[in-house]
């Protein structure tokens, strides 16, 4: 099974969500805004349409676009 590249992890038990791409840690997110900047500083420049493109971004655990502790 391919998985999409940029990977929005399980909410950590403190809040926000680990993201990784290709492979690579990029940073702990607390929102949308947070995601989109990691995102650009990993060279996506359409940040903002990828995030919910499910062949670019996989949301594991919890629902999309939510970063708060279940």
């Amino acid at each position: 099974m391919v998985t999409a590249p940029i990977v929005v992890h399980w909410p950590s038990p403190t809040g926000g969500r680990h993201v990784t791409a290709y492979g690579h840690v990029l940073g702990l997110a607390h929102d949308d805004r947070d995601l989109i900047e990691f995102l650009r500083r990993a060279g996506l420049p359409d940040a903002e349409t990828l995030i919910d493109d499910p062949q670019m971004v996989e949301w594991r655990g919890g629902r999309a676009h939510h970063y708060e502790t279940a």
